[in-house]
């Protein structure tokens, strides 16, 4: 007889999220992706397939779990541009769970999103929902950033080995031990370059407690609220832009048309820069977006005025959808939206890890944005 397995939270606590929720995780996690993570549509199809089967997607709230319970953060790793052309098959992330089960002995009693930005809030939704687990309420980024070690995970003293890597060829690859986070990345990255550019990672798991302590809460939530913002102010015929902004303390600085785009992939990521030519308020003057599988560097004439940890979003300056990097193209007319990060980003240790020098701009000093206008409720 098989073994009943004791939950380590009651499920009236669960959230189940319905299709008009998909729609919105689909707006919101691609704007707090900043322009990474992947398709966030992509990530959609295969949640509503899953629906489709039967299947559920569950949202925990971290504090409703027991603080022993055993979590693991998966998420996808590889260029988002490779997406575009190269789909997921879709159970990469089920056969890393399955496999760390095994590895480690033991039953994962919940999932945790490695980041929430783009397609990487909604494919780790799916593994859950095939292995009948909840998703905790939070993630790793607050946002999207390019490489494994930049999870608050990480930067606050979890290892992430063992792991599992499985492709869509069925192919796992198991990193028993790293002597560092940014040694597992880089074993990772070319690991899945042989893969073709595209796999799920799976970590090591953690406890819930801390996950709780160290996790961007409320990510989720965040991310569905933003996407019924753009979605309510759509239907109002509304600025969606003022909307975001108003909801994540964020400002609006710049609207331009992409004059100039330079993109390709290099070691795993999509690297390049964009060029805009400002109209509207912004007629005459210039602007300039570094790339990493991420937005993380903006500048205007010239002049750095945000910079990661600090979110830069580019939306559509009619619809108020984000943009991602692998559907960037020239003569788009995007604003360009700054929103501070979260705390847990800003301090001396995060900065080493996620601050401009982490990324080759060591000439850069990180000024963190303040909240320009009121958070909702």
């Amino acid at each position: 007889m098989a073994e009943v397995r004791k939950l380590k939270y009651d499920e009236a606590d669960l959230r189940i999220l319905t299709v008009e929720d998909l729609d919105a995780l689909e707006i919101g996690a691609g704007i707090l992706g900043t322009g990474g993570g992947g398709n966030p549509y992509q990530g959609k199809l295969l949640a509503l397939q899953a629906m489709k089967e039967g299947y559920e997607m569950k949202i925990l709230a971290t504090d409703r779990i027991e603080g022993d319970a055993l979590c693991m953060s998966i998420g996808g790793i590889g260029a988002p541009v490779v997406g575009v052309e190269r789909l997921r098959e879709g159970r990469e992330g089920l056969r890393c769970l399955r496999a760390m089960e095994e590895l480690i002995q033991a039953p994962i009693d919940a999932m945790v999103c490695e980041e929430i930005g783009g397609a990487n809030a909604i494919n780790p939704l799916v593994t859950a929902a095939l292995g009948g687990l909840p998703m905790l309420d939070c993630d790793g980024m607050g946002r999207a950033f390019p490489e494994m070690q930049m999870t608050t995970f990480s930067i606050y003293g979890h290892s992430s080995t063992p792991s599992v890597m499985c492709d869509l060829h069925g192919n796992a690859v198991i990193f028993s031990h790293a002597v560092s986070e940014v040694w597992h990345e880089r074993m990772a990255r070319a690991c899945v370059v042989a893969q073709g550019g595209g796999a799920m990672l799976a970590t090591a798991p953690m406890q819930a407690h801390y996950v709780h302590q160290y996790g961007i809460p409320k990510s989720y939530t965040k991310a569905i609220a933003l996407g019924e913002a753009v979605i309510r102010a759509r239907k109002a015929q509304q600025d969606p832009i003022a909307a975001v902004c108003a909801l994540e303390g964020g400002r609006r600085v710049f609207n331009g048309k992409i004059s100039d785009l330079k993109r390709h992939l290099r070691g795993g990521f999509a690297v390049g820069d964009i060029e805009l030519t400002g109209f509207d308020d912004c007629a005459g003057q210039t602007a300039g977006v570094s790339i990493q599988n991420e937005f993380l560097i903006f500048r205007r004439n010239g002049q750095v005025e945000v910079t990661v940890p600090d979110l830069i979003v580019l939306l559509d300056v009619d619809t108020g959808y984000p943009i991602t990097t692998e559907m960037l193209r020239y003569g788009q007319r995007v604003a360009v939206v700054a929103i501070p990060c979260h705390d847990l980003l800003r301090s001396a240790r995060a900065l080493d890890v996620v601050g401009p020098a982490a990324f080759g701009y060591p000439e850069i000093t990180f000024s963190p944005l303040p909240a320009f206008a009121q958070k909702a409720a």
